[in-house]
């Protein structure tokens, strides 16, 4: 059976490590907020500047002057800092960022990234996705395999304008978890959601994938 996306987030949270700053991308990459294991501290980061995102407010411990970087609503955790929205790019492009996990519309299989426009459609725009994937140690990308049309979303090459080239270290959908092959250059199936087979994965994907001995 197909995750859905709290079961894409809460795999995605098995990535964090104790320590780790990780900033997260707006839409789904925000759940994993509330994942993150028991015991683990991680800062979470906003380009709006905060440093020490919590979980999402319950309605009765909403604060409207406290917002992510997609301008939802979040909570704090006690030794959280606020900044300007400069001091929070010089962390990112100066690599004081772990690990950033980010939606995508297109992945192509030497790892390029589109995840900012569409033409002709009104989205909000780049915000610091360039950045991130530029800065940031590791990127993990969350997203449905396949869009609402069906059509495959990891591809020989990216369609729609990039985000970065080669950026991409970790695909995790609702089908399979992918980590990119150094070597080949090629992503490689290392998982596989319930009750999803490898064919099923492979008739969904159009990019040239690497299947691992451990499937």
């Amino acid at each position: 059976m197909p995750l859905d996306r709290n079961g894409i987030a809460k795999r995605a949270a098995q990535e964090l490590r104790d320590g780790f700053y990780v900033n997260l991308g707006i839409g789904m990459p925000t759940l994993v907020a509330n994942y993150v294991p028991d015991g683990m501290q991680v800062w979470l980061q906003s380009e709006n500047g905060l440093l020490g995102m919590g979980e999402f407010p319950t309605e009765d411990h909403v604060d409207a002057d406290l917002i992510n970087a997609g301008k939802q609503t979040v909570t704090a955790v006690d030794g959280a800092s606020y900044f300007s929205s400069s001091d929070s790019f010089a962390m990112i492009r100066g690599g004081h960022i772990n690990l950033a996990i980010l939606g995508a519309m297109e992945v192509s299989q030497e790892g390029d990234l589109a995840n900012w426009m569409v033409p002709g459609k009104m989205i909000k725009g780049m915000g610091g996705a360039m950045d991130l994937v530029a800065g940031v140690k590791k990127v993990v990308v969350i997203m449905d395999h396949v869009t609402r049309k069906g059509d495959p979303k990891l591809i020989p090459s990216c369609t729609l304008p990039l985000t970065g080239l080669r950026c991409v270290d970790m695909v995790i959908t609702d089908l399979c978890v992918m980590e990119m092959n150094e070597d080949a250059k090629r992503f490689e199936i290392t998982e596989l959601a319930p009750d999803v087979s490898i064919d099923e994965v492979l008739a969904k994907t159009t990019a040239e994938v690497l299947v691992s001995d451990r499937v």
